[in-house]
């Protein structure tokens, strides 16, 4: 459990932040090649964490990025019901932290200003970075 503290998406938090967002998440695992995400299908509502190892970005069939542990895809699910751009595959056995909306309103409504302050500060710095 400590390598999930060390991700580099929590350097910014405090423990009980980790713990609170952590508390409202489930852990998937996807093999090698498997399917995380399909370009062009309607969001799912999920913010995912590579827990370990890696994913492969690929756009129209061509990988375009590779993802590794402490990195964020979709957190702009959490927010809207864009189709997805890309596909996201598993590159190796690949273990994520997913948080859906239903999970992150429960954060916030847990009425914690800390910890709403700073998961909002870090979806708007991930969007304006991904511009």
């Amino acid at each position: 459990m400590q390598e999930i503290y060390s991700l580099k998406i929590f350097t910014w938090l405090n423990k009980e932040i980790i713990d609170t967002i952590l508390k409202n998440s489930k852990i998937e695992v996807f093999s090698p090649g498997e399917l995380i995400i399909i370009e062009w299908e309607p969001s799912n509502g999920k913010w995912y964490i590579i827990q370990s190892w890696s994913v492969g970005v690929e756009i129209w069939g061509k990988e375009v990025a590779t993802l590794w542990a402490g990195e964020i895809f979709w957190e702009i699910a959490l927010l809207s019901e864009e189709e997805r751009t890309a596909t996201i595959k598993a590159k190796t056995r690949t273990e994520l932290i997913i948080l859906n909306q239903e999970s992150l309103i429960e954060i916030i409504n847990s009425g914690n200003e800390s910890i709403n302050k700073d998961i909002m500060e870090r979806l708007e710095q991930n969007l304006l970075n991904n511009k």
